[in-house]
Formats: C-alpha cells, sequence, structure tokens
C-alpha cells in the first residue's frame, strides 16, 4: 500500500507556484541584463547620456502639492513603492494561505532568513567598527535578491528540485519582511508629524474598507497614493506605502464562507497583475538606474576598502554561513526539518545563490548613504563583485553536485 503523503500542495497552489517560478526566473535573466547595459552605459561614450537619465528633473503639481525630484528618486521612491506593494501582498497571501501559514513549513526559512541577516550585519560592523559614516550600510548585505537567484536556477533546468525552489522562495519573501522593518525603523528622516497624521487617516480609511468587506481594488488604490504621498512629504520613506497598502488589500483567509478554489481574492487579482510589470519593467529599469557604476576610477585594490570588503564578506561568505548554519541547527536540535527532497548538496547551494544581493542591496545601499555618493559608489561596486561570485558559485556548485536530468 503507497504511504500517504500529507504535505501535497493542491493542484492550483503548484500551478501558482509554477507560474510564480517562471515570471521570477525570466524577470532575474531580464534583471541580470539591466545591469549589464547600465555598466556599458556608465563605461563608454554613452555615460553623459546615462546621467542625463537618471538627473532628468521631474515635476508632478497638483494645487499646493508640489513633488519635484530627479528621475532617479522617482524610480527609487515610486516605482519601487510598486514593488514593496507586490511584496506585502505576497507576504499578506503567504501568511493567512500558503507557505507561512503553518509553523511547520515556516520555521525553517524564518530561522535561515534570521540567520541569513544577522551574520552578514555582523561581518560589515566587524568590518567597519569605528567608523560611524561607514557603518550606515550595516543592512546592505542583508537580503537576497529571488528574482535574480531564480534566473540563475532556472539555468540547471529540471536538475533542481521543486523543494529547493520553495524554500529559496519562503527565506526570501521572510528576508523582504526583516529587510522593510529595517527600512522602516533604521532609515528613515526626520518626521512631520502632519503629513503622517493625514497618512494616518487614509490607512484607518483603508482598514474601515477592509473590516466591512469592500472588495473592490479601486478605493485602496487611491487611497494608496494618498498614503505614498503623505509618506513622502513625513520623512518615513515612501517606499513603505507601498507595504501598508499591500498589507490592506483583502484575502481571503481559511474558513471564509468564499471559495478561495473558485473564485481569486482582491489580493490574488492585484498580485498577478503586477508581478509582470513588477518582473519585466520596473525591477529591471531600476537596476539599469542603479548599477550603472562608472568603473574607470577603481583599481583592484579598492574591492579591499571597508565598505566594498564588508559587502562582500556579507553576501559571499555570511548569508551562506548564517542559512546553512541555522537550518543545520535546526534539524540537529528537532526544532525544524528539511523539506522532502532537499538535502546538504542542494542546501549549500541555496546559501550559496542568497549571496546574491543586488536589487535590495543596492536600494539598501542608496538610503544608507544618500549624501555620500563616494561610499554608495563603494557599495554598490561590492554588491555587483559579490552578486557575480555568489551567482557563478551557486551555479557551479549545484551544476557538479546535482545528478543529471535523467537521474530523478
Amino acid at each position: 500500500m503507497s504511504e500517504e503523503r500529507p504535505h501535497l500542495l493542491p493542484e492550483r497552489a503548484v500551478h501558482a507556484l509554477s507560474e510564480f517560478f517562471r515570471l521570477e526566473s525570466a524577470g532575474g535573466i531580464l534583471l541580470i541584463g539591466a545591469a549589464v547595459l547600465a555598466l556599458l552605459f556608465a563605461n563608454s561614450p554613452l555615460e553623459e547620456f546615462y546621467d542625463g537619465f537618471r538627473d532628468l528633473p521631474v515635476q508632478v503639481r497638483v494645487g499646493d502639492i508640489d513633488i519635484a525630484k530627479p528621475l532617479l528618486l522617482w524610480i527609487n521612491d515610486g516605482l519601487m513603492a510598486v514593488f514593496f506593494l507586490l511584496v506585502a501582498l505576497e507576504i499578506k497571501r503567504e501568511a493567512l494561505s500558503g507557505q507561512l501559514s503553518s509553523r511547520e513549513q515556516l520555521v525553517v526559512p524564518l530561522l535561515c532568513a534570521a540567520g541569513g541577516v544577522l551574520v552578514p550585519a555582523a561581518l560589515y560592523a566587524w568590518v567597519n567598527r569605528g567608523d560611524a559614516v561607514a557603518m550606515q550600510g550595516w543592512a546592505v548585505p542583508a537580503a537576497t535578491d529571488i528574482a535574480f537567484a531564480l534566473g540563475v536556477l532556472s539555468l540547471l533546468g529540471s536538475r533542481i528540485p521543486p523543494a529547493m525552489k520553495l524554500l529559496l522562495s519562503t527565506i526570501a519573501v521572510v528576508d523582504d519582511l526583516i529587510a522593510i522593518v529595517i527600512i522602516a525603523m533604521f532609515y528613515s528622516g526626520r518626521l512631520s508629524v502632519g503629513a503622517l497624521a493625514w497618512a494616518g487617516a487614509a490607512i484607518a480609511a483603508m482598514l474601515l474598507l477592509n473590516r466591512r468587506g469592500v472588495r473592490a481594488l479601486t478605493p485602496y488604490l487611491l487611497l494608496g497614493v494618498v498614503v505614498w504621498v503623505c509618506v513622502l512629504k513625513s520623512g518615513v520613506h515612501a517606499t513603505l506605502a507601498g507595504v501598508v497598502t499591500g498589507l490592506m488589500i483583502p484575502h481571503l483567509r481559511r474558513g471564509d464562507a468564499v471559495d478561495d478554489a473558485v473564485e481569486h481574492s482582491p489580493l490574488e487579482h492585484l498580485e498577478h497583475a503586477l508581478h509582470p510589470w513588477v518582473a519585466y519593467a520596473i525591477l529591471p529599469v531600476f537596476a539599469f538606474a542603479n548599477a550603472g557604476l562608472a568603473l574607470g576610477g577603481y583599481v583592484v585594490a579598492d574591492l579591499l576598502a571597508p565598505v566594498p570588503l564588508a559587502v562582500a564578506l556579507g553576501l559571499v561568505l555570511g548569508k551562506p554561513v548564517g542559512i546553512i548554519g541555522t537550518a543545520m541547527l535546526a534539524r540537529a536540535s528537532g526544532i525544524g526539518r528539511f523539506p522532502d527532497g532537499l538535502g546538504l548538496r542542494e542546501l549549500v547551494g541555496l546559501g550559496l545563490l542568497c549571496g546574491i544581493g543586488f536589487t535590495m542591496s543596492l536600494f539598501v545601499g542608496s538610503l544608507a548613504f544618500a549624501d555620500d555618493g563616494d561610499l554608495f559608489g563603494a557599495s554598490v561596486l561590492g554588491v555587483l563583485v559579490a552578486s557575480t561570485i555568489a551567482a557563478l558559485a551557486g551555479y557551479l556548485w549545484l551544476h557538479l553536485t546535482l545528478p543529471g536530468r535523467g537521474a530523478r
């Protein structure tokens, strides 16, 4: 008699995960292309055009509300708010009805994500101890770029066990949640009480709509724009408006009257609508605008400067040590176990790939060193080198250790 397998995902969940991995993998490859293109522009006769693109002044004025920023900041504050909106939607869905809804599924990814944040941050702090300005970048090596990592995994095709992709995506979701908390707590400026009060009123209105069971997306999105403008003016980083808005979008919980297998929730509708735009447009545009580091002024020895060295150590060494170490401790202590089909060799490859920081690392670096272009450039150098090393190391390890296509 065949053994019962209670942890199999429903067919609809499997389809949703397959679609997620397809989008993320293709988006990751596009992300890599955008970063390479930015480097080519920044290190060629097109550098002046590239700088002009990033510095292009853009102004929007409605009545007394006036927002004037260079295009780079519209991308980092505006388009990235949409990215964080999608992240919040994914976190809420996973927490209510997905991979983060059960303690058994959550323990190992939660511990791995925590270890993968704490160890890189500790390494960064150790290298830059005594330099208060450089220490502002302690969170740069803290997060994993899920799109980039899945893009590398896609190169190995069917050799990658599904459990590995699932664990990687879950760690990245928790990683993003930790990064959101870090940005809110450590990378906000002086606060405007008035602007925060208006933002609070708009959030309260969204909460009321949610409590009353309003399922139409339009009022939530309109109020989300109001929250974004108020948060932008308040001193809190504007991308957090996307997080708040995403958490307010209604989603069906287990036990709701409507069968979630028949009817998509508003959250799922919005998530499915945004995912291609974020994967194929927003993140590549962000990468193109932020990864263009002019390398002419750098030499190999610059990689040994404290900031790029700390970023590289945090991502290439700290990430795998933190993730693999906490996973092994969880299994040894009986707190958690590896997912079915995932062994130590797959875990090592996963840990190496989690050293690809890229999108979130560049974003945190832009916040940490907003007033110091040299240190921001140094952090970008560290992120680019470390992410490249992590991608190559992860790919080579898995290519050499995983069975061939016909062995599974």
